[in-house]
């Protein structure tokens, strides 16, 4: 028994330092990951009657439901594209999301919303590979060629979207949406708590230059978009 005693007792001194360690990365991380989506925002994130004019809104997707209509939070971004677009702050939208299976259509719901809500489908691209933050801003200047933008999300994401964007060269500005805060609140803020590790993935994706999931030839609808 003493002998057992005396084997765990330097494992659980080892276990706990790994442990303690694990915690003060994490933690340096976190912190290293809002330093730097602070630093590279800041001064960039506006409203919509006060964000400088830009050729493009890019709208990141997020969840569509079954049906195919939009979640709340989705719709409160395109209609802040809608009047950006309405207000002549941009000339085209590009929307980009999550179309990974057939089934699950985020660009096809947001054009149709779009183009219901009045914004004239010519005026629309459509990113069918935005996968995440980090893809939807490179795509948006690898593939479509975009080099000045005004992203729209909700208002705890905007910051990081602007940061990603700008760290990858384009010339980009954002606007929040606060709307569906009250009415969602418990989705609302369960989604922004996701921030600080989030932050970290965006910090590591942009330093490692990775590719996006995909990638593909160029495209040029958003020029297309803009001119019409």
């Amino acid at each position: 028994m003493a002998l057992l005693t005396w084997v765990r007792r330097p494992f659980a001194r080892r276990l706990i330092v790994a442990g303690s360690l694990v915690v003060a990365a994490s933690v340096l991380a976190m912190a290293a990951g809002g330093i730097w989506v602070t630093a590279q925002s800041q001064g960039h994130v506006y409203a919509v009657s006060t964000v400088p004019a830009a050729p493009v809104a890019l709208v990141l997707g997020t969840e569509v439901y079954d049906d195919g209509t939009p979640s709340p939070f989705l719709e409160a971004r395109l209609e802040l594209a809608r009047q950006l677009f309405t207000a002549g702050k941009v000339k085209a939208i590009l929307v980009s999301g999550d179309h990974r299976v057939w089934e699950y259509n985020e660009p096809g719901a947001m054009f149709a919303w779009l183009v219901a809500h009045g914004v004239p489908s010519r005026s629309i691209a459509l990113d069918h590979a935005g996968f995440d933050t980090y893809d939807s801003c490179a795509r948006a200047k690898e593939v479509f060629g975009v080099t000045s933008l005004t992203v729209v999300t909700q208002s705890y994401h905007i910051d990081r979207a602007v940061a990603v964007c700008r760290a990858l060269g384009l010339n980009a500005n954002g606007v929040g949406d606060d709307s569906v805060r009250a009415p969602h609140w418990n989705y609302w803020y369960n989604t922004a708590a996701r921030e600080r590790p989030a932050a970290v993935k965006a910090l590591l994706d942009v330093a490692s230059g990775r590719d996006p999931v995909f990638l593909g030839p160029h495209e040029t609808s958003v020029d297309e978009a803009v001119a019409s």
